[in-house]
């Protein structure tokens, strides 16, 4: 008698099948039509979009993902592929293991067919985001449900929406950060996070709690347990604690915003600019939020930061990669996967 199986779908964000022009215009448009990532009406979003931003950015971002290609394709994606079978092996028989992009390929209807093919009993969709916000795992929860309920069979669905203070995913940064703390003794360490616009955090505020301010996001508790900031906050603060930092030891801000409404701060760039005047110059950063290497942590960070830092007169920048499929990350995810379980 066959065994009864689990599924875990894997998911992130995405990527464009290639860095040509006409993928990454495809690519984008699905992206920045998600009601979730660009919260406004339909009409105006599908001007915005499909008029403004993917015509004239579509050429620029194409040259960005030109830098990022490796041999084996978008680092989002192949280190997908690798996290993929590290845990399925990890899991063991019991499990079957797929990966599902939320825009473009491989498809999370895709990957839930390669789970329903197996006969799974229960699904457990584990969206790669450790901090909760409605334009990533949100998002990812609507296309679940709505890809799921157009399938003959419909086993039970659990999900992980939110892990900001993992610890096996903390003691995993740290791990990544030591081994350049090792080799260098740093003025100041920074937690970098994509922004969100402020709009999207208070729509989800409990009571009016949220003022997107220092002090509102000092604690985490249950009137901000649902707040982007809030949980960014807290993965920096679990992150220093276990790298032994005191607080004027490191920063958190907030990269890639895009548009003209005031998003989440304090702003990458600005913070940048004031580290080099208040004297750090050997900089160490994390990007906390984002588990798998992409643009915004190999180019914008990596590169475009870097550059700035170095014009105000930095001296040192090192970006400390992702968790991609390390073995800690795998043993990670396998522990929320049992948790779900039981």
């Amino acid at each position: 008698m066959a065994k009864i199986k689990t599924g875990v779908l894997l998911v992130n964000l995405g990527t464009p099948d290639s860095p040509a022009v006409p993928d990454v215009r495809k690519y984008l448009r699905e992206f920045l039509m998600d009601k979730r990532v660009i919260d406004i009406p339909f009409f105006s979003r599908w001007l915005l979009v499909n008029l403004i931003i993917a015509p004239f950015r579509a050429p620029k971002s194409a040259k960005v993902y030109q830098q990022l290609w490796e041999d084996r394709g978008s680092p989002l994606m192949f280190h997908g592929i690798d996290l993929k079978g590290k845990l399925g092996k990890k899991l063991g028989d019991e499990f079957v293991v797929s990966l599902g992009m939320r825009y473009q390929n491989p498809s999370i209807s895709s990957a839930l067919d390669e789970l329903l093919e197996q006969h799974v009993r229960k699904i457990i969709v584990l969206p790669l985001f450790p901090q909760y916000a409605s334009a990533t795992t949100g998002s990812v929860v609507e296309q679940v449900m709505d890809d799921i309920k157009g399938k003959l069979v419909l086993p039970e669905i659990k999900l992980v929406s939110q892990y900001p203070d993992n610890e096996l995913m903390i003691k995993t940064f740290a791990e990544l950060g030591r081994k350049y703390m090792r080799k260098m003794d740093y003025d100041h360490i920074v937690f970098s996070y994509h922004g969100l616009p402020e709009r999207q955090i208070r729509k989800s505020s409990i009571e009016g709690y949220c003022e997107l301010n220092a002090t509102c996001c000092s604690t985490y508790h249950n009137k901000n347990q649902f707040c982007y900031r809030a949980q960014c906050f807290l993965t920096s603060r679990k992150l220093a604690k276990q790298l032994n930092l005191n607080e004027d030891q490191y920063s958190v801000f907030f990269q890639s915003r895009l548009g003209k409404d005031p998003w989440i701060q304090p702003y990458a760039e600005e913070e940048i600019i004031r580290l080099t005047k208040v004297g750090k110059k050997k900089i160490l950063i994390f990007c906390p939020s984002f588990t798998a290497d992409c643009l915004e942590t190999i180019v914008e960070v990596g590169n475009e930061f870097k550059e700035l830092y170095f014009k105000n007169g930095g001296e040192e920048w090192q970006l400390v990669e992702s968790l991609n499929s390390h073995d800690l990350w795998v043993e990670s995810l396998a522990g929320m996967v049992k948790n779900h379980l039981s």
